[in-house]
């Protein structure tokens, strides 16, 4: 067995596609309209489905918004250098929320963005 995807439900695919390929550096992976079911699924990651995880946005036409609850925590992503990768996001036009730092009782570096939506993403970095 092996985790294939994580679904998060997205009120704007468009904004949401460019906050994950043009911010984050993944890859639009496929897309397909589902006009019967009145829905949009895009997958997104950084490798193809069958080596790696992914991401599956899913667009409920004509839902703009969605609560996300107090259940949601985050997604986190490794990355070489927290404080790098930041500034990177930031430059892309994406939203810190936390700056690269040890994490609260630990020593690990981590940092957290936010996509359109309000999802949390953390920033986790590399050891060593």
């Amino acid at each position: 067995m092996r985790i294939l995807h994580t679904m998060l439900r997205v009120g704007d695919l468009e904004k949401s596609l460019a906050f994950y390929t043009g911010v984050l550096g993944m890859k639009l992976l496929r897309r397909k309209d589902y006009p019967e079911g009145k829905f949009t699924l895009a997958f997104v990651g950084y490798d193809d489905e069958a080596h790696s995880a992914v991401i599956e946005l899913t667009h409920n036409w004509g839902v703009e918004k969605y609560e996300l609850g107090n259940a949601y925590g985050h997604i986190a992503i490794e990355v070489e250098d927290a404080c790098a990768t930041c500034e990177e996001i930031k430059l892309r036009g994406g939203k810190v929320v936390r700056e690269a730092g040890p994490m609260k009782h630990g020593s690990t570096v981590i940092a957290f963005v936010e996509d359109p939506d309000e999802y949390r993403i953390e920033l986790i970095q590399k050891k060593g």
